[in-house]
């Protein structure tokens, strides 16, 4: 019973999950409070920092809302 988990386990482990990265590339300067911590929570600090991100529903809603400040690759 143990291998049987163990083989599900490292299948379910070997998916690749999905990956968007993220650049900032205008100031946050001015911004509403809201979307200062929409960047936070998507690990952004700096400008022209990149982070690459799961992509995931709740990422893709902070995405959305800060869209005028960033840089998006690799989605659909």
């Amino acid at each position: 019973m143990v291998n049987q988990w163990k083989k599900f386990r490292v299948n379910n482990m070997a998916k690749a999950k999905k990956n968007v990265k993220v650049t900032l590339v205008r100031s946050p300067i001015g911004t509403l409070p809201k979307h200062k911590l929409c960047l936070k929570g998507l690990g952004l600090r700096r400008m022209h920092q990149s982070v690459e991100v799961e992509d995931t529903p709740a990422v893709r809603g902070l995405i959305n809302k800060v869209r005028y400040m960033l840089a998006v690759d690799g989605e659909d």
